[in-house]
């Protein structure tokens, strides 16, 4: 039998038990609401991009994607205004958004901004497309490499033209079906179509508005662009599209689905480091091309003036610079190699003068490998032609100055040693006739002369025997 003491005991347990319960539960209630209300800001980074895409850009903006992943970033936003770039470096960028587990939104801004040729295949790529408003996006036609700009899609036949009575169509007819450019023109063509397919059939977007901006280089302002559903948003501002943004749910691969929280967004706006800024530096082709030049002739002074140190200091700095930039940009080895004879034969007309032949080449060779270099159509992937012709100038200078002071140095007058005396003046010393002394180039020297001679008059040396100088009176000079 249980007595009445134990029972008490075991209820008053019990309700200790149960206070302590919904003490804890209280506790937790009151701690919700404060843990949400000191979370940490959703982390949302801006990327700024302007002008052509090319080595830096791209490097610049993988490598802040990938810190993006490290440093828990919700939401990558790339703010784009560019007139297309390299398709090497557009790829690597496309590459790395496909690859990304975290959202990359790429906005077309501000007011006047263009997502021209590989802007449109960026924001084709990204997975969320949007645009400010008087914006556009389109014009997507690779440009042929080393060639002119490809052909444009084939008109289609005429539907009233009839075959002639013979049955066969005409030539005419059979030209307008054909398809223009080269082999090459229509493989790039197709390459880039089903690449931007792809792309689009990827995020959803329109796939036939895609292939006809890269058969037909069209485009579309951002109000057209949303109605086509080339892209999702129009946004006003940064602030904007991070309102439109806010819940939206996306789909970042297969098997993963993310909803942006974007309530309260903490926004970062990344800056360009060093390395970006010497990249987008070397990486201009005119600056390249500038270092490639100065390394070789830094190389070629030193060579020719072995000892002085700094032409080839800098010559080597300069050269694996340029090496280094030239490595990143679309470079036609042709150009190069043309470039590399005419320095040769300027050098070896300097060496061996060949009546300017050999020079004169080089400078043609020179020029022609500058203009041909890059080897891509793109404006701003161009060497300057002033800036080839201010260096193919400068080289035909240094060319001209040195064959003429190796021409002078053959046919002048040995200016060195006994011969370098014939023909200098002399001082007589003392009166003589035959047999005396006289000074020349600074020293006392026995002499002989067919004529007198008076002391204090000035003489010509016309020969040397051992140590006697045979001097006569100058022509203005009497006996």
């Amino acid at each position: 039998m249980i007595s009445g003491s134990a029972v008490n005991a075991t209820t008053a347990g019990l309700r200790h038990r149960v206070g302590l319960l919904a003490l804890a539960a209280l506790a937790w209630t009151f701690a919700i609401p404060s843990a949400a209300a000191g979370a940490a800001p959703t982390k949302v980074w801006v990327l700024e991009l302007e002008g052509a895409i090319g080595p830096a850009t791209a490097d610049y903006f993988i490598t802040s994607l990938q810190d993006a992943h490290d440093a828990d970033v919700a939401l990558f936003v790339l703010r784009l205004d560019t007139p297309g770039g390299l398709d090497k470096s557009m790829r690597d960028m496309i590459k790395e958004i496909l690859a990304s587990h975290i959202p990359v939104a790429t906005y077309v801004a501000p007011n006047g901004s263009r997502a021209a040729s590989a802007g449109t295949y960026i924001l084709y790529a990204s997975h969320v497309a949007a645009m400010a408003p008087a914006t556009n996006v389109g014009s997507s036609t690779p440009v042929s490499i080393g060639g002119p700009t490809p052909f444009p899609t084939a008109p289609a036949p005429k539907p009233d033209k009839k075959p002639d009575e013979s049955g066969d169509s005409s030539d005419e007819d059979a030209d307008s079906t054909a398809k223009p450019g080269t082999a090459m023109e229509r493989k790039v063509i197709n390459d880039a179509v089903a690449y931007i397919r792809g792309l689009a059939e990827l995020r959803g977007r329109n796939i036939e508005w895609a292939e006809q901006t890269v058969r037909d280089a069209s485009n579309l302002p951002a109000s057209e662009a949303l109605e086509q559903n080339v892209i999702d948003f129009i946004a006003e501002d940064l602030d904007d599209l991070l309102a439109q943004l806010d819940g939206l749910e996306l789909s970042i691969d297969h098997d993963t689905r993310v909803t942006l929280d974007l309530a309260d967004v903490e926004v970062t706006r990344l800056e360009p480091g060093w390395r970006y800024e010497l990249l987008a530096v070397i990486t201009d082709p005119n600056v390249a091309y500038i270092l490639l030049m100065i390394g070789v002739y830094g190389l070629i002074l030193e060579f020719y003036n072995p000892g002085m140190g700094a032409p080839g200091v800098v010559g080597v700095i300069c050269l694996l610079l340029g090496a280094y930039a030239l490595q990143m940009l679309p470079v036609n080895y042709a150009g190069l190699a043309l470039i590399i004879a005419g320095i040769a034969m300027m050098v070896g007309e300097a060496l061996t003068p060949s009546l300017g032949v050999i020079g004169l080449g080089g400078v043609v060779a020179f020029v022609i490998g500058s203009i041909i270099l890059m080897d891509t159509d793109l404006p701003a992937y161009q060497i300057s032609l002033p800036i080839i012709a201010a260096l193919a100038a400068a080289s035909a200078g240094l060319f001209v100055f040195v064959v003429g002071a190796a021409f002078k140095a053959r046919t002048g007058r040995v200016r060195t040693g006994s011969e370098g005396m014939i023909g200098g003046p002399a001082e007589v010393l003392d009166d003589f006739d035959g047999l005396g002394r006289v000074r020349a180039f600074g020293e006392i020297w026995q002499a002989r002369a067919n004529v007198p001679l008076s002391r204090g008059s000035s003489v010509r040396v016309s020969g040397i025997d051992g140590l006697v100088l045979s001097v006569e009176p100058k022509e203005d000079e009497g006996v």
